[in-house]
């Protein structure tokens, strides 16, 4: 029985578990859980709390799923990604696109049962991520990392729904800066692994700008995310360490940025890849820890 066990939970962690990306999945998640924190000081129902991680995760593993099924074609002919779980052929289009399905199907029906608007964010998340972005737009468009930016900032946006009961002015500027975070995230991502895209055909920003335009456009959407990101906490009512602390880290994210931009190297560009996702997963564990302390 402890056999079975252990090869049952190394099959799921081969072959399923690399499906959700879950350093995504958990970045996007946690955003979600900064949105709802954001206005429950302190939380007022740990129910709630864990009905929308629950729901949240499974409808952003699902969303996630659903891309790495319909991207499977693309994924093969990138070195980067030929070792998925679906180009390599350890699991089958039809097993993936069933559990893609399953998982969003039970995260958007837990969130609408949860609360009807909570809900509809969350599905209107997983419909920008999957058929605007990924299906739609991702094969026609360098552009489409706008649409994908759009659906990245729908979790912490869904989560302060939850907690607000309604969208507000709050809720907007916190999807904004993830919105504009994402093009630091993807096009230094572009930039590095340029020739990848390039055998692959996806249209991309330096393909179709060149670099330079590429490192001002990822410079721009620093600032911005910087800026949405700085407004949206201090309207929360983040104050004091926590405060000073998200400016030096903005402040990082910029000169990173901006480094980019005037002494552009492999090195300063893989480095403002890896800081943006810091940058943000440390200004919302910011503002879950000033919902706590």
């Amino acid at each position: 029985m402890v056999s079975i066990l252990e090869n049952t939970i190394s099959s799921v962690r081969l072959r399923y578990w690399p499906l959700i990306k879950s350093l995504q999945t958990g970045l996007l998640l946690t955003t979600g859980v900064a949105g709802y924190m954001s206005c429950r000081c302190p939380v007022l129902s740990w129910q709630e709390l864990m009905g929308l991680i629950g729901s949240l995760l499974l409808a952003i593993s699902g969303s996630t799923v659903l891309n790495m099924w319909y991207d499977r074609d693309i994924d093969a002919r990138m070195q980067r990604t030929c070792w998925r779980p679906l180009p390599s052929g350890r699991v089958s289009p039809r097993e993936a696109l069933l559990l893609g399905l399953g998982l969003s199907a039970l995260g958007i029906g837990w969130a609408l049962a949860l609360d009807r608007l909570y809900g509809a964010v969350v599905l209107s998340g997983l419909l920008c991520d999957v058929g605007v972005y990924t299906i739609w737009l991702k094969r026609r468009t360098a552009w489409s990392i706008v649409w994908g930016g759009v659906a990245g900032g729908m979790p912490v946006l869904a989560g302060r729904v939850m907690g607000a009961g309604q969208v507000d002015g709050i809720g907007l500027l916190l999807a904004l800066a993830v919105l504009f975070w994402i093009p630091t995230h993807i096009l230094t991502f572009n930039l590095r692994y340029f020739a990848d895209y390039q055998q692959a055909g996806i249209p991309t920003f330096p393909a179709a700008y060149g670099f330079p335009a590429t490192r001002l456009a990822i410079a721009l959407s620093s600032l911005l995310a910087g800026f949405s990101m700085a407004v949206a906490v201090y309207w929360v009512g983040v104050h004091g360490g926590y405060l000073h602390l998200l400016g030096l880290l903005s402040g990082g994210l910029l000169l990173l940025a901006m480094g980019s931009v005037l002494k552009p190297s492999e090195r300063v560009n893989f480095g403002l890849f890896k800081y943006a996702s810091l940058y943000m997963l440390s200004a919302m564990l910011l503002l879950i820890l000033q919902a706590i302390s």
